[in-house]
């Protein structure tokens, strides 16, 4: 199973992160499995940001929530995050990542995969 990050990597405040992951390996449709968007701010520990099911629902951080979009494309096996309205406090290293039959992976981060990660940057 592979994951792998894309989008744009420099973004203006006020603008829209859109990042997508691709999977190959197993179909995002598989069930029981959740994929996710963590982040890695600056110096600041692991954050999840949401994550949408096999079965198409979705879920998010509170803190998050009013700014996330996730969505999938089912025939191209893909994920994408939308977070609107960034501020350099959105900075980090964007991770798609995947756990099976839970959404979340628990204070230790233990996902199943992982993929490379995605410098995102948010300055004016």
């Amino acid at each position: 199973v592979q994951l792998q990050e894309s989008g744009r990597g420099l973004l203006k405040p006020s603008q829209t992160l859109s990042l997508t992951c691709t999977v190959s390996g197993v179909s995002i449709s598989t069930p029981y499995k959740y994929w996710s968007w963590i982040r890695r701010p600056p110096e600041k520990e692991l954050e999840w940001v949401g994550a949408i099911a096999y079965t198409g629902s979705s879920f998010y951080n509170t803190s998050l929530k009013s700014r996330t979009t996730i969505s999938r494309d089912t025939s191209e096996n893909q994920f994408t995050l939308h977070l609107s309205s960034v501020t350099p406090e959105d900075t980090a290293v964007y991770f798609c990542v995947s756990k099976e039959n839970t959404v979340m992976a628990g204070p230790n981060n233990e996902w199943d995969y992982w993929g490379q990660g995605i410098q995102v940057t948010v300055s004016s």
